[in-house]
């Protein structure tokens, strides 16, 4: 049974504030209200989303992801596009390319999207992502979704409020949300002293900032960077100190993404209880998950691949920024692993898994 402490439908922003509400439920439920609030809450509010011109007779969208489309964060993307018009095979067509796990093939799947005539590119996720759209082209407008990495500080737009050239979309600040997990961890269980991260190449700069943050809440972590994919993590596992193993931070990446089903079970597995951004993880039997609602930014991707549709400019749309997030805990989880939460750290959940 799941407590859900906000339920209902998502705001819609004009220039003068919430008009209306977004009746389209996500798989599995209607979308939370506050979530969705959170994700109108940075840049954009102000910017209407007041749909005018025609969208073109057939609209092609490109992208591409380590993970198969199923399981991408086009989930989210592909319900919100026919409550805007858009049926695929009839007025739009997703032109996706599975990377089957090789970040590094980024590259050549941009380059073919902008050869296969692609009106708007999604680049959704890591740096890797944005960098080959950007250098595959500076004409075909990119819908980003920057999710480990901060695309003003690496000069891809010169302001979040106004970006220029053809770059809109939204920013997910990882580094500080990293911050508040170690917090979050801290709070949930006082008395942690020892604990272990998982981390790869796309997640590094979530985990740099990590060690000192959780040394100034009193405990030591230690970081165990997986390579070459598929991640071994019954090796990683065995490289930590074995009285580091009794909790796994997993940072945001899309390989850990694609790997969301065997992490869990790796975890449940070895009786370790973990922490990860999306609820997905929760879900699926991790313990606690703390972030933004992944399937709601994606969607929202869509009102910006919708907008572009119908002639309005990259430049024109705000960046936005989640500034709600909510906590999933898993309290089944927690009963089989032996562990107690507070009473008022499960009053201080978005929702309980029971």
């Amino acid at each position: 049974m799941k407590r859900m402490t906000q339920s209902g439908h998502a705001p819609l922003f004009s220039r003068s504030g919430v008009i209306g509400y977004d009746a389209c439920p996500e798989p599995g439920g209607e979308m939370r209200r506050r979530e969705f609030v959170g994700l109108l809450g940075g840049a954009v509010v102000g910017a209407p989303f007041v749909v005018q011109a025609q969208a073109p007779a057939m609209l092609r969208v490109g992208s591409c992801s380590p993970q198969p489309r199923a399981r991408s964060f086009l989930q989210g993307f592909d319900t919100r596009m026919p409550t805007l018009g858009y049926v695929e095979g009839h007025n739009y067509i997703m032109d996706f390319i599975d990377l089957q796990g090789r970040i590094e093939r980024y590259g050549d799947a941009m380059r073919q999207l902008v050869e296969r005539k692609a009106d708007v590119i999604v680049a959704f996720g890591p740096e890797e992502a944005l960098k080959a759209a950007v250098a595959a082209t500076t004409t075909v407008p990119i819908v980003m979704g920057a999710i480990d990495y901060d695309p003003f500080a690496l000069g891809y737009v010169s302001s979040l409020a106004r970006p220029t050239g053809n770059i809109t979309g939204i920013f997910l600040e990882q580094i500080d949300l990293a911050i508040k997990r170690v917090q979050m961890v801290k709070d949930a269980f006082p008395a942690i002293r020892k604990a272990m991260a998982f981390w790869d190449a796309p997640s590094a700069d979530q985990w740099r900032v990590m060690p000192d943050n959780a040394a100034k809440l009193g405990f030591d972590l230690v970081g165990i960077e997986l390579r070459d994919y598929p991640y071994d993590y019954t090796r990683a596992l065995a490289q930590a100190p074995p009285d580091h193993r009794g909790f796994l931070f997993i940072m945001t990446s899309p390989l850990f993404a694609r790997d969301r089903d065997r992490l869990v079970q790796f975890t449940l597995l070895n009786r370790l209880p973990s922490i990860s951004v999306f609820r997905e993880h929760a879900d699926l039997g991790g313990l606690m998950s703390y972030g933004p609602s992944r399937t709601g930014m994606s969607r929202r991707m869509a009102d910006y691949v919708n907008r572009i549709a119908r002639g309005a400019k990259p430049a024109e749309l705000p960046i936005e920024r989640p500034t709600v997030f909510e906590l999933v805990i898993n309290q089944r989880t927690a009963k089989a692993l032996g562990l107690e939460f507070s009473q008022a750290m499960l009053l201080r959940a978005d929702e309980v898994i029971e």
